[in-house]
Formats: structure tokens, C-alpha cells, sequence
């Protein structure tokens, strides 16, 4: 398989090439184009109980898959929300928690399902219960509300990020939910309420646009009966 990503910026394009017998795997309604001899077929991956699981992580219960049919073709992949696609390789030794919403496509050696978080955090964290956790060997391409930003942590190293901003992080690296000031109050008046604090060593992708402070800012347009 080939890729490249096109027209990087807030509308951009995945662009796949498979050889004969190659298939890669994507969200719902993700293809754009394809060539006449890529089949694409609606597939349930893991049964039912892994597809309502995804769909308690903000996915959807199908995927579709895209298989090259005699000979070399092409298709082209896009999200449906305004950002960035970014690809991540995996080796097989840590899986990668994903937000919701933020996984695109993979290759065929790739796993996506869903980890339940504890209950401190699935309560105060924004995304729920249960995120995306994708694991295996391959290539796995996330999409963003903005655009991707990685942040490298050295050994030791923290940074605290708004959870609103998350698109991804390894699963090895330590995380937790704490105020985003001293106290609730503040944290409430400072437009944050809530943090994670990570801590490497990995790198952490963050996006440029928190799509519910978006909401929020369209919303003040949208005349009230």
C-alpha cells in the first residue's frame, strides 16, 4: 500500500493505492472516490459486540473496506468534520488511544476497538466511559477538528493539555484528570474546568480546534424561538 495525504490544511485529502489483493479499512461514508476495480463492501469487524462497543466510543458500529481487484487501484478518504489527517505507524508493542471521532482509516493488520476508562475519568473527562484503543501492526491514519500538532515528551517530562484538544497518545504514557486551577470555581470561571496531565517519554497529538467550543460559538448566531 501508498498514501499521501493531500491538500493538507482544513480540507484535505487521503489518497490510498492498492496493489492486487490490498484492502484497507475506514470509517462509514470516509471514501470519496475509487477506482472500478476497488470493491468496497460495509464489514462489521469483530462481531457485535466489539461494534457497540465502538459505538459507546463515539464511532460507528461499520466500517468499510476497500479491496483492489485486478490489478493497481486507487481511492480517496476524507472525514467529515473540518481538519487535519495525520498517519501514525504501529509495530505491534502499544496500543494508541484515540478521541472520539478521530480515527480515519487503517491497514489491514490494524485493530480498532474500544477501552473502558475508570470511573473518575470516563465521568470527568469529556469523552465518556470508553475511547478508541487501536493496537496491532500497520498503519493508522487520524483526523482532527484543526489541525494535528504532536507534542514530544521527553523522560520525565509533563505538559498538561485541555481534554477538549486530545486526538491521540500511546498507551505507555502515564495520564490523569485533574482542575485545571486550585479550585473548582476558578476552574469554572477560567473557561478550562478540566486538564489532563500526561507524562513521558512519547508524543502526544493535540488539535488546534476544540470542536465543543466551537459549538458553543456558533450557537450565540442561532436566533432563539
Amino acid at each position: 500500500m501508498r498514501y499521501e495525504i493531500l491538500y493538507e490544511g482544513a480540507f484535505p485529502l487521503l489518497q490510498i493505492g492498492l496493489e492486487h489483493g490490498e484492502s484497507i479499512k475506514a470509517e462509514s461514508g470516509a471514501m470519496v472516490s475509487m477506482s472500478p476495480n476497488i470493491e468496497l463492501r460495509g464489514s462489521m469487524e469483530g462481531g457485535l459486540m466489539k461494534g457497540l462497543g465502538r459505538m459507546l466510543s463515539g464511532e460507528k458500529f461499520f466500517f468499510q473496506e476497500l479491496t483492489s481487484q485486478q490489478g493497481y487501484g486507487q481511492a480517496t478518504l476524507a472525514p467529515a468534520s473540518v481538519g487535519g489527517i495525520t498517519a501514525v505507524e504501529l509495530d505491534g508493542s502499544y496500543s494508541l488511544f484515540v478521541q472520539k471521532d478521530g480515527f480515519l482509516a487503517a491497514t489491514s493488520g490494524i485493530e480498532v476497538s474500544t477501552k473502558m476508562q475508570r470511573l473518575g475519568k470516563g465521568l470527568l473527562s469529556g469523552e465518556g466511559f470508553f475511547i478508541i484503543e487501536i493496537s496491532g501492526r500497520g498503519t493508522v491514519f487520524l483526523s482532527s477538528y484543526g489541525a494535528i500538532h504532536p507534542i514530544q515528551l521527553g523522560p520525565g517530562e509533563e505538559v498538561v493539555i485541555d481534554n477538549g484538544h486530545l486526538v491521540a497518545w500511546p498507551s505507555y504514557i502515564d495520564y490523569k484528570l485533574e482542575k485545571s486551577s486550585k479550585g473548582w470555581i476558578s476552574s469554572v470561571t477560567s473557561g478550562e474546568v478540566l486538564v489532563c496531565r500526561f507524562r513521558g517519554e512519547g508524543s502526544v497529538l493535540i488539535q488546534t480546534r476544540n470542536p465543543r467550543g466551537f459549538g458553543q460559538w456558533v450557537q450565540q448566531f442561532i436566533p432563539s424561538k
